[in-house]
């Protein structure tokens, strides 16, 4: 799965549940008719996912019918969110499968940190977060832990099982703590390179890129984060007045990612080396004639080739 989106998925493709906020999902569960309203997937795409993949397997009423509580909903949302972003179906289920797969050792962190997030208990969430640093390292915490629990956060509030002010005190304990990993890292050495790290001009969540700061931090590495929907002449400002710039650019909305090639073009008419992530950039056809090169999408690997940058192009392997 994208390991740089967070929260709400930036490809939600339902309007439903921002015009109905508590959808009915009490007693028998949702006709497929309501999930398919609710999801903004068609009632035979959803019959076809649950043929072909298994996903989800359904209750049925004394008639017969499907019935969607939301558990299936979950499992829904996320499928369709790996789907708009350009998965084939079968891989997209097995992702889902595997994020949700009760058997994996990382799953039981997931659920630590979003038991938590239920109750608003902060103290626990980090808690769960400096547990999983302490035993797995950063990378892997941020990468196995923090991206898919507030993946899980983001579904649950369009099925309406969260509020969002849910995902919004979740985002905003992990972001202090994000804080506090890079605070307490080493200082970078003098005249170190800088990183300027920006999303394009119209996404607007920055999470991932933070956890990238902390990372980047965690390494010895100075890095600039200039914000959601960083405009191209904002990161020409930054990259120009930056020491020995590197230029980051994550974007995850594919209608967007004009835009996104244009900012990543005026860093490189600089001579400012660029790198890119995200969403639209997904697959090898959006890459094409990007200029830069690809971080993948995994956060410690992206780290990791930020990290033994030299100058050459070899250099940048995903």
């Amino acid at each position: 799965m994208p390991r740089w989106g967070s929260g709400r998925t930036e490809v939600r493709v339902s309007t439903y549940a921002d015009q109905h906020r508590d959808p009915p999902t009490i007693g028998a569960g949702l006709s497929i008719k309501g999930a398919a309203d609710l999801l903004g997937v068609p009632a035979p795409t959803l019959r076809s996912w649950e043929r072909r993949y298994g996903l989800p397997t359904t209750g049925r009423s004394v008639g017969g019918h499907r019935r969607y509580r939301p558990a299936e909903l979950i499992q829904l949302s996320l499928m369709r969110d790996e789907i708009a972003i350009g998965r084939q179906a079968a891989d997209a289920a097995r992702r889902v499968r595997g994020m949700l797969d009760e058997s994996n050792p990382g799953v039981a962190r997931v659920h630590a940190l979003l038991a938590a997030s239920h109750r608003r208990d902060s103290p626990a969430i980090r808690v769960v977060l400096e547990t999983a640093n302490d035993e797995l390292g950063l990378a892997a915490t941020l990468d196995d832990l923090v991206m898919p629990a507030m993946r899980q956060i983001g579904a649950w509030w369009e099925t309406g099982d969260c509020e969002v002010d849910q995902e919004h005190f979740t985002t905003a304990v992990v972001r202090s703590w994000l804080a506090k990993v890079a605070t307490l890292a080493p200082a970078p050495a003098a005249g170190s390179r800088t990183v300027v790290l920006a999303t394009g001009p119209a996404d607007s969540h920055t999470l991932g890129l933070e956890a990238l700061a902390a990372l980047l931090a965690e390494q010895g590495l100075a890095s600039r984060l200039l914000g959601p929907r960083t405009s191209t002449a904002a990161l020409v400002a930054a990259a120009t007045t930056a020491d020995d710039a590197l230029v980051v650019v994550v974007s995850h909305l594919p209608t967007q990612r004009r835009a996104a090639i244009a900012s990543l073009d005026a860093a490189a008419a600089l001579g400012v080396p660029t790198l890119y992530a995200g969403n639209a950039f997904l697959f090898p056809a959006s890459r094409k004639n990007v200029p830069g090169a690809y971080l993948g999408e995994s956060l410690g690997e992206a780290a990791l080739v930020i990290s033994r940058f030299d100058g050459s192009p070899e250099t940048f392997v995903p």
